[in-house]
């Protein structure tokens, strides 16, 4: 079991691009891995609970190192947690998750479907991404031969050193019986994409260490299988900040749960120091222009978070509403015009008219806050803004005066985060 620092010894072009741009933590057998990878296409898979209809921009390490597995002439599998999903991962998490109806998981599986389609080609080739639910064959198991043919391999010694599980026991966090139990599942779907798909590598988040050593034994005991493990880091920001989360919520991935334009503001809003390190891990540049970008001075490096916020909105979007949304921004921005591919939500006028909305209301309805008491604190601390003028006190009002020619009022959270009110 090593970590992963350098690529120079290396033959396989997967390994060499994927730790050279920053996504490998570690791995159960790297020289073995290389051998196998260099000397023709291999099958590896990532797993994916269904617990939102929509996958966010966290899980985006995992899927574009599928991306790159597959550009390198490999086979990946996408694994849909339909089984997993009713028992729930407790790697990471200080309770224990919401378990969900058999319906609502198949409504979230529907949404996270589409998102790879926008990564990988899918296909019945050598090099075909696949999609697979593990719900086929964790349905059909008999839990007696479960405990028998597979659950005497794990020790319940050996299940407590995980971190995934002592930390939540370190934190006298309960862990219910259920949970306990991923472990041993995770380990047989590895088990069973062996035997289905000819799979023999399993990647997922640094947090999945545990539960990927544990497919890995449980092949090598029941069915003589070398198999191997690799891991990405879990990513935060330079200030510390989790990966994919703001102040108004998760980055979904899916577009009717965040816009275009808010996708590409969420990487426009980058902080200096990740600059680097997100145009390597989230677009396909080479690494000349990254180096190029990144050792920009001053405030020229903002001209590589615009290159960053374009290229990871083409991947995940279309090349169209990266350059809608680019446009946008710049009007916003650079011009400051009321741009109209801006996050647009209707109201009535009649609402309006009179003595009109507080404002804090309305940046509560335009998704700038998560509340209207956020919004009096924003508006209190000289943060809250309509059409680019600041709101003199918490509870001032917007009427139907405000708006423009074309019916449109322009709210704004800060300086980078903005909405239009159109009235109708």
């Amino acid at each position: 079991m090593n970590e992963v620092t350098s690529s120079s010894e290396l033959k396989s072009s997967f390994l060499k691009t994927v730790i050279d741009r920053g996504f490998i933590h570690q791995c159960t057998d790297l020289s073995e891995l290389d051998e196998r990878c260099s000397n023709g296409t291999i099958a590896a898979y990532v797993g994916y609970d269904c617990t939102a209809d929509s996958l966010h921009v966290g899980s985006l390490v995992s899927i574009m190192l599928l991306r790159h597995f597959q550009k390198c002439g490999h086979k990946p599998i996408v694994l849909m947690g339909g089984g997993t999903t009713r028992v729930g991962d407790p790697s990471g998490k200080d309770e224990s998750r919401q378990l969900l109806s058999d319906e609502k998981i198949a409504q979230n599986m529907a949404g996270i479907k589409k998102i790879f389609e926008k990564f990988l080609v899918f296909g019945d080739g050598p090099t075909d991404a696949v999609m697979v639910n593990n719900a086929d064959w964790l349905d059909k198991l008999n839990y007696i031969e479960l405990l028998r043919d597979y659950g005497r391999h794990f020790t319940i010694n050996r299940m407590l050193s995980f971190e995934s599980v002592k930390s939540r026991l370190d934190r006298e966090q309960p862990l219910t019986f259920l949970e306990f139990n991923y472990m041993i599942l995770q380990a047989f779907d590895f088990l069973e994409l062996a035997r289905r798909q000819g799979c023999s590598l399993q990647m997922g988040g640094s947090d999945q260490w545990g539960n990927i050593v544990n497919g890995v034994e449980l092949g090598r005991r029941v069915d003589s299988k070398s198999l191997f493990g690799l891991t990405v880091p879990l990513l935060t920001t330079a200030s510390g900040a989790k990966m994919g989360k703001t102040a108004s919520g998760a980055v979904w991935l899916n577009e009717d749960r965040l816009s275009a334009y808010d996708y590409y503001q969420f990487w426009r809003n980058t902080e200096d120091a990740d600059v680097g390190k997100f145009l390597r891990l989230f677009t396909e540049l080479d690494e000349a222009e990254v180096k190029r970008l990144e050792s920009l001075p001053g405030a020229e490096i903002n001209e590589a978070k615009k290159v960053l916020a374009f290229e990871a909105t083409r991947l995940c979007r279309s090349e169209i509403e990266a350059h809608t949304s680019a446009e946008t921004a710049r009007q916003t921005f650079e011009q400051g015009q009321v741009a109209v591919d801006l996050p647009t939500f209707e109201v009535q006028r009649s609402s309006l008219e009179g003595e009109g909305v507080f404002a804090y209301e309305l940046l509560c309805l335009a998704g700038l806050t998560s509340s209207n008491g956020e919004a009096r604190r924003l508006i209190k601390g000289g943060g809250g803004r309509v059409n680019d003028k600041g709101v003199a006190t918490e509870v001032a009002k917007v009427t139907a005066d405000a708006a423009n020619e074309d019916g449109l009022i322009k709210l704004s959270a800060g300086k980078k985060r903005h909405a239009l009110l159109k009235l109708i």
